[in-house]
């Protein structure tokens, strides 16, 4: 009896610990909603880049026409920031959320130490995208998106649920085979930053958000 009660005790301490060391108020609706945004902002990419391709087919625009080049790299940037911004208020109104409701605090060294290891890869990928967009290497964008998020995601797990660790992988993995296919990024990064994102956050909310 003493025994048994010597390794409750133990598994109460660790579990204490990891709650103290690890931000696990993370909602996985968040990650759903993101995917979501990332499918509609990959859908309204695509007519766009379909309209540009019509009309270099059809000669009504030169492809040496660099305002036209900077025109469909701005919406591009656009909805990519819009998706970003919609992801990021989504995910803090339904982590705070749940946060509330586990009688947890939203923001604290734990929330602290997992913002600032997501954020150095992923603000360096996005320094980088700017300097690709400066060197005209546009198809490397979506790849490189890819990458340097799974990257975040991996150095991310140690400060939070450790299962995002997979969803970097895959991100990184899907960025690495993107790069070999050039014209094809916007599908590579619907499956990475959508599907999976969808999938993901489904499992961690069946996982987690349900308890």
């Amino acid at each position: 009896m003493d025994a048994k009660n010597y390794l409750d005790d133990i598994t109460q301490i660790k579990q204490m610990m990891n709650k103290s060391s690890r931000f696990i108020s993370l909602s996985g609706l968040s990650g759903v909603m993101a995917g979501i945004y990332a499918l509609i902002g990959a859908f309204v990419a695509h007519y766009y880049i379909e309209q540009y391709l019509e009309k270099l087919v059809t000669n009504e625009v030169s492809r040496n026409s660099r305002p036209m080049h900077l025109e469909i790299e701005f919406k591009l940037l656009v909805i990519a920031a819009l998706i970003m911004l919609a992801a990021i208020v989504t995910g803090v109104i339904l982590t705070s959320i749940k946060a509330k409701k586990n009688n947890a605090k939203m923001w604290d060294a734990s929330s602290r130490r997992l913002l600032i290891n997501f954020a150095f890869p992923l603000i360096t990928g996005g320094l980088f995208c700017l300097i690709l967009i400066q060197r005209n290497y546009i198809s490397l964008i979506a790849p490189t998106m890819l990458i340097f998020y799974g990257l975040a995601c991996i150095n991310a797990s140690k400060f939070t649920i450790g299962d995002i660790k997979y969803l970097g992988v895959i991100n990184v993995i899907t960025g690495i085979i993107c790069s070999q296919y050039i014209g094809y990024g916007i599908y590579f990064w619907a499956f990475g930053f959508g599907v999976m994102h969808i999938v993901y956050g489904t499992i961690m909310y069946l996982k987690y958000d349900r308890k």
